[in-house]
């Protein structure tokens, strides 16, 4: 079943009618390929936990299009348009209170009283959303805790027929998943490193944000269970000398099979981290996978990040 439509607008009223009728669309955002339903079809929801294979306490993002809709469900102030007017859109994930007891949302926010909300930054994302005219949940279209898809083609990989569309929009730009901070208490904490760095929040801010890894067992955003974008074969990070059956992806001066980036540049590095990843992993003559050491500075935290719960036991 060949399920990948190519971007047009005749796709696009298609995609959108989908989303309306309660079904499945991965389309692509600046980050990687997200799994999209209607926020407030509980049964189009409940199809990603079971496409995805996902526990049902593991939240899911919802995607906007324009940043008046916060109001009709989330608690907000001037901080949190402030932030929104600097980063949206963009790879950065708000978690909010909710302001009501809608209980139509209850499962994409596994039943939290907050949400999770960003705005993508890429033209069919948006268009997407505008044509549907809800709201999208969206969480990364694979398979729970697999590596991340970059490409429409990853997804059909994943996910096959699980999807009813898949709209290609070529290969994401930024690579990792977006950076997510909670803004529910006075003190702005960071959930999950991405693809906005905390370095040019708290530059924006004017002030340190806190760092959490959240709660595995009872997680209150996405990409907080201990192993997680993992491959199949066996991952060691931080190595400069890799095992004769490991499959080496090097970076900056630091060479091997493949390198992230040969000029050290962080934003290469994420851009291709899961495309190499998959690539290593179904490379026929290693059957295990060794990353280079990669800086924690800027989109390093969030690379790291994803290579530890890679790696994770």
């Amino acid at each position: 079943m060949n399920n990948i439509y190519e971007y047009s607008a005749q796709n696009m009223e298609k995609a959108a009618a989908t989303i309306q009728n309660g079904g499945l669309v991965a389309f692509p955002t600046e980050t990687v390929y997200g799994l999209g339903a209607n926020v407030y079809n509980a049964a189009a929801v409940a199809s990603i936990f079971a496409a995805k294979q996902r526990p049902h306490f593991d939240p899911l993002i919802s995607h906007i299009a324009e940043v008046d809709f916060l109001n009709e469900y989330a608690a907000t102030d001037e901080r949190v348009f402030a932030l929104a007017k600097r980063f949206w859109p963009g790879p950065l994930t708000f978690v909010l209170r909710r302001i009501d007891e809608n209980p139509s949302i209850d499962l994409a926010c596994s039943g939290l009283r907050t949400l999770t909300v960003r705005m993508p930054n890429h033209p069919i994302a948006l268009e997407l959303i505008r044509k549907s005219g809800v709201p999208i949940v969206a969480p990364s279209a694979n398979k729970y805790q697999s590596v991340s898809p970059t490409t429409a083609q990853h997804v059909a990989e994943g996910l096959g027929d699980k999807v009813d569309m898949i709209l290609d929009g070529g290969a994401c730009k930024v690579g990792v998943e977006s950076t997510i901070i909670d803004l529910t208490g006075k003190k702005i904490v960071m959930l999950r490193a991405g693809g906005t760095a905390k370095e040019d929040i708290e530059a924006f801010l004017g002030e340190r944000i806190d760092v959490s890894i959240g709660s595995p067992t009872i997680p209150t955003a996405p990409g907080q269970m201990r192993r997680h974008y993992a491959p199949h074969n066996t991952l060691r990070i931080n190595i400069t000398e890799p095992a004769q059956d490991e499959y080496f992806i090097g970076f900056g001066a630091v060479d091997g099979n493949l390198n992230l980036s040969p000029s050290g540049n962080l934003k290469e590095a994420a851009a291709n981290l899961f495309a190499y990843l998959r690539l290593a992993d179904t490379n026929a003559e290693h059957g295990k996978i060794a990353v280079a050491p990669i800086p924690t500075s800027d989109l390093g935290l969030a690379i790291n990040d994803r290579l530890k719960r890679a790696s994770s036991k």
